[in-house]
């Protein structure tokens, strides 16, 4: 877990301390499945973006620890997680919004932000757990 009073940040900005913490390729994409109601390993396998199995273990262990996502065994033999987001992950709900909003607009390539995601609330996220 990163503890700010640590040098694990390049420096006090906030912009970049959030980038340390969520600016890599995969961990939005992973809270944006959570978005979607994903909650097992293979469904996060199966977003279209393949991300790779070790990348997605290593991914979900640091939210864990830094505590925008939790995990809930639902069996035991062999063990295996759902993942669900807490507070503090679905809190980046509006950011992820935003950012769709903005490649929709400004990269052609870029599809539609779907509309039940744009009109998504944070709170709601946290409901079915």
């Amino acid at each position: 877990m990163i503890d700010k009073n640590t040098s694990n940040y390049r420096s006090a900005c906030p912009l970049s301390t959030a980038l340390d913490v969520i600016g890599d390729k995969w961990s939005l994409l992973v809270v944006r499945d959570m978005c979607m109601k994903k909650t097992r390993y293979g469904d996060f396998l199966a977003s279209p973006e393949g991300i790779p199995t070790n990348i997605l273990a290593t991914r979900l262990r640091r939210l864990e620890e830094v505590g925008i996502i939790e995990k809930k065994p639902y069996q035991t033999k062999p063990l295996r997680y759902e993942y669900f987001l807490t507070s503090k992950g679905a809190s980046l709900l509006p950011v992820l919004q935003q950012l769709a909003v903005w490649a929709h607009s400004y990269i052609p390539e870029c599809g539609a932000p779907p509309g039940w995601f744009l009109n998504a609330k944070p709170e709601n996220l946290l409901k079915d757990r």
